[in-house]
This record gives C-alpha cells, sequence and structure tokens, in this order.
C-alpha cells in the first residue's frame, strides 16, 4: 500500500478528508444522532440506545473524542458525552465549501 501524500494537498481537504473518515462508520453516526438528540449522555445509556457490546460503543468514542467531534468529562464513576459545538460548526463549514462548489444544479457537459 502507498504512502499518502497529504502534503500535496490544502489544510482544508486534510482536514475534511480527517473527519470524513471518522465519520464513515453507521455506529458513529447513530451516536452522534443520540448525542444530537440528547443534548448530553452517559456510555451507558448508549449501549441501551444502539444494542452495540460496551467496548464496541468505547471504541467508537474513542474515535469521535480524538476526532474531537465530541468531548467528555467524567461525572462520578461514568462519562457524559457531548457535541464539541466548535469543531461541529467547522465541519459543517468544511462540508458546505465542498457541496457549495457545485456551480449548477445540473450540468449540462456532464456523463
Amino acid at each position: 500500500m502507498g504512502v499518502t501524500k497529504t502534503d500535496l494537498f490544502s489544510k482544508e481537504q486534510n482536514e475534511l478528508a480527517c473527519y470524513a473518515k471518522v465519520l464513515a462508520h453507521p455506529a458513529r453516526i447513530a451516536i452522534l444522532q443520540f448525542l444530537l438528540k440528547s443534548d448530553r449522555c452517559i456510555n451507558g445509556d448508549l449501549v441501551n440506545e444502539l444494542g452495540l457490546a460496551q467496548a464496541t460503543i468505547s471504541q467508537h468514542l474513542r474515535e469521535l473524542k480524538n476526532a474531537k467531534i465530541i468531548k467528555g468529562s467524567i461525572e462520578g464513576v461514568s462519562v457524559s458525552y457531548c457535541i464539541d459545538t466548535t469543531n461541529w460548526y467547522k465541519i459543517q463549514q468544511l462540508l458546505n465549501v465542498l457541496f457549495d462548489g457545485l456551480k449548477t444544479p445540473e450540468p449540462k457537459d456532464c456523463c
């Protein structure tokens, strides 16, 4: 497998690719949707909600946290997670720039 030449791409392209990679798992999307609707949760709630093993959920939470899409705080013996709003809006902005790049709704000179 070849080495990715990230230095050939802009900072924004590399950032968006990293976020997209983290978001490219349905369990992580489900976790984010749960956090968005509940505003905050405890790790155990996710096990009940998603039906995945605790270890699996912890791995996905770690990936989301490492990417700074979510943040967590320790409360007693539990860890509560929520959306990191600063980075959430940054990801939204990066995606908007990408999607807004389509100049016409139906390109005429396309296959």
